[in-house]
């Protein structure tokens, strides 16, 4: 990539699961990434972007932010081309307040965020990271759309702070976003709303939920069999793609489904399998229900999200995504085997 076309972008929250590779994937093609972290003194746990950096022509800087702190990406964002919104809570189980844990970071994160570039000239481009779970909330979702399938024009208007919390909180933090880019004409907005992500991690972290899953998976814990539940899936390396190209393509708009395939649990387990035959641990059958609905609560499933979940197929319509972010799916198959041959790599599997 020529010097003319290179780009100052900011990445916030550079050092999670998928936003790594998003700022990889921009150090590779020349451009210039500020990133934002909590705590800079806390270096090992962004080493390995600055270790990216040294290996790319592109140039990178970190700075110190808080999503609960006005003010505080005024800095990272002056003088920037495009904002690429990563950084908030992703927790789905152990919540104890949804208020504080997650929506007030998802949304006063947000609103901070985009209150920075609407202080600054030259930022044209702000990408945000949602979710499908801003289009639905549960499975049983599917039943009241038009063609029992989800797509962009679709809203979440079924999550509370009591049920789906981590969903009411991505709905409304991209509301919020949608909200200010409408009273303003300097920047647009694309949004980018992936399904459950999967694929190799940057780092040796397990505190990811895509990451604990896969483990979970592969060292036994779901060997009695796994839950009938599906899932929209998606390789971080298509998302942290639609990213960038949600940054840099001056046409893209809007919001975009990302979801590669949908899978149910066993189908996932199966090709896991397929993988990884000499592991025996790999789950080969599907709870019972009935058995859900008994211990489900001690494993953090609430009977009303086993009864809106259970058995429910999940259809996406990700032809919006391919078109407008060029983006070509990689195939659940490779990002399982990928995700798995990492995991292995970085020791955090016993072979």
């Amino acid at each position: 990539m020529t010097k003319e076309l290179n780009k100052t972008i900011v990445v916030t929250g550079g050092t999670g699961y998928i936003a790594s590779w998003v700022v990889k994937k921009l150090l590779e093609s020349g451009h210039d990434v500020r990133t934002t972290v909590r705590d800079k003194s806390k270096k090992q746990k962004y080493e390995h972007i600055l270790n990216l950096a040294s290996e790319s022509t592109g140039n990178l800087e970190t700075f110190e932010a808080d999503l609960l702190n006005p003010g505080s990406f005024d800095e990272v964002v002056q003088g920037a081309d495009a904002v690429i919104h990563m950084a908030s809570p992703f927790k789905i189980s152990g919540i104890k307040n949804a208020q504080k844990d997650l929506i007030e970071p998802a949304v006063a994160g947000t609103r901070n965020v985009l209150e920075a570039v609407n202080k600054t000239n030259t930022v044209t481009r702000v990408v945000l990271t949602s979710s499908v779970v801003a289009i639905h909330g549960d499975a049983i979702d599917i039943e009241q759309t038009p063609e029992q399938v989800f797509n962009e024009r679709i809203w979440n208007e079924t999550s509370t702070e009591k049920h789906q919390p981590y969903a009411l909180s991505k709905t409304l933090a991209e509301k919020a976003a949608w909200e200010i880019n409408e009273a303003q004409q300097q920047w647009s907005l694309v949004v980018i709303n992936p399904g459950f992500v999967l694929g190799p991690s940057l780092t040796k972290r397990k505190d990811s939920t895509s990451i604990d899953f896969m483990l979970s998976l592969l060292s036994g814990k779901y060997k009695t069999g796994v839950p009938d539940l599906s899932f929209g899936v998606v390789d971080v390396r298509d998302v942290a793609q639609a990213h960038v190209n949600g940054a840099l393509k001056e046409q893209a708009s809007g919001r975009h489904v990302l979801v590669s395939d949908t899978l149910d649990a066993i189908q996932i387990a199966k090709k896991l399998r397929q993988a990884f035959p000499e592991n025996n641990k790999i789950p080969k059958k599907v709870l019972p229900s009935f058995l859900l609905y008994l211990l489900g609560p001690l494993q953090g499933f609430t009977w009303k999200f086993l009864k809106r979940n259970l058995g429910i197929k999940l259809r996406f319509d990700n032809s919006y995504s391919q078109k407008d972010l060029d983006i070509n799916y990689t195939k659940p198959d490779d990002t399982l085997r990928d995700h798995g041959k990492q995991l292995e790599e970085d020791g955090l599997l016993k072979k």
